[in-house]
């Protein structure tokens, strides 16, 4: 059950402060001193990692990670046991899913935030995540697990709390976001502000810019694809149906295929823009492409100096949105500082959420990983995928080469 804890006045690392930071957050399991561990999620992601407790929750949400999106990942006997673990997920500031941000009610105004809510940066998620544990009583982590920026989100508590946390598990992750990323990102957001319902970010009550945010989650799902997942799903087949009314039509349309990629975008839009805010939309995208695991240090390495546990990377072939290579580099990192680390990489087409729809494929290496830490046969002997600390597969660098 998603719980709500008000953690006081918090200042973001933009110099701006809220009067009263609010963290929605759901924890399984009994914590037993040294047993935590921490989920942290995607960009989209909410508290309900799972549905511990909770029967039914995921219905209606299997593509959304509004709920229950790591489901085959956390419960009793899962890859992260809540029968051994103490299993925490917090809902990052700046989303909509409960914690402050955008559309959070400001105690101060009685009024949404909206465009007045502070910037935030995966440091500030860190550091409220941090305040969170300390809320609950908890002092050290024995782990600390995410995908995607969730990833970023676990090195940097490798970088900013490096006493606290034992072991860090980076999934389909990077130390930064490459240019292309940034590109893209940058017109998914101008999408939104381009949006007349936009109105400067202060919308409420009210939708606000549904197509620019519907056009924003298209972009994102073609990053999150490989080109042969995309060639496999699709290809260029037709729908089999008329367009629906989600974006207005050009005077050709009723003459050109209407394809079944088209379809699923549509779908995706439509679907995620009853659910999200546009305003949360921007602030988190803007915090992932901000992420530089290497700010205010001299490399990854020195970022990395202070960490004294162990870490697994785990990435995917197909996956160009955070690629083998970057995954690896962050592994050379971690070797360089001493740390014990491992680097599996599957073997996928999927593309990068992989993590999220093939929960398969990292079942193995992370719950070895959290059990035994990094040795011998602990998290690469699987069917899937091998542990390739020297060397490792090219992947899909770019969608449109």
């Amino acid at each position: 059950m998603t719980e709500f804890a008000s953690l006081g006045r918090f200042e973001f690392a933009c110099g701006e402060s809220i009067a009263d930071l609010v963290l929605a957050y759901e924890a399984y399991g009994e914590y037993e001193g040294d047993n935590a561990v921490l989920v942290c999620h995607a960009l989209t992601g909410s508290a309900n990692v799972a549905n511990v407790g909770s029967p039914g929750r995921r219905e209606g949400n299997e593509d959304g990670q509004a709920r229950a999106w790591w489901d085959a990942v956390v419960g009793p006997a899962k890859p992260i046991d809540t029968t051994e673990y103490f299993v925490v997920c917090a809902n990052v500031p700046g989303s909509c899913y409960g914690s402050s941000g955008p559309p959070a009610t400001d105690p101060e105004t009685g009024a949404p935030y909206g465009a007045d809510f502070p910037p935030v940066t995966v440091g500030d998620w860190t550091r409220a995540q941090a305040r969170l544990l300390e809320h609950l009583g908890v002092d050290d982590v024995h782990a600390v697990v995410g995908g995607s920026v969730g990833g970023m989100n676990a090195l940097d508590w490798a970088k900013r709390y490096p006493e606290r946390v034992d072991r860090i598990a980076a999934i389909a992750a990077a130390a930064r976001l490459d240019p292309q990323c940034l590109a893209l990102d940058a017109v998914a957001r101008r999408a939104i502000t381009s949006d007349p319902k936009w109105e400067g970010g202060d919308y409420y009550p009210g939708h606000g810019p549904t197509d620019g945010l519907g056009l924003a989650r298209q972009l994102g799902h073609v990053m999150y694809l490989s080109k042969a997942s995309m060639d496999e799903k699709f290809g260029r087949r037709e729908a089999g149906r008329e367009a629906p009314d989600t974006f207005p039509a050009d005077p050709g349309s009723l003459f050109f295929a209407y394809r079944d990629v088209e379809s699923y975008l549509d779908y995706q839009a439509e679907r995620f823009v009853e659910r999200f805010d546009a305003n949360s939309y921007l602030y988190l995208t803007r915090a992932m492409d901000d992420y530089d695991l290497a700010d205010g240090y001299t490399s990854d390495v020195d970022a990395l100096a202070a960490f004294d546990g162990q870490a697994l990377c785990l990435s995917y072939t197909g996956d160009w949105h955070f690629t083998v290579e970057q995954s690896e580099r962050v592994a050379e990192a971690f070797r360089e500082t001493g740390t014990a680390t491992a680097h599996h990489v599957v073997d996928s087409d999927h593309g990068h959420d992989a993590f999220l729809a093939e929960p398969e494929t990292l079942a193995a290496p992370l719950r070895g990983f959290l059990a035994s830490g990094v040795r011998a046969g602990s998290v690469s002997d699987t069917a899937t995928a091998t542990d390739r600390s020297s060397q490792f597969a090219p992947v899909h660098t770019s969608l449109f080469s």
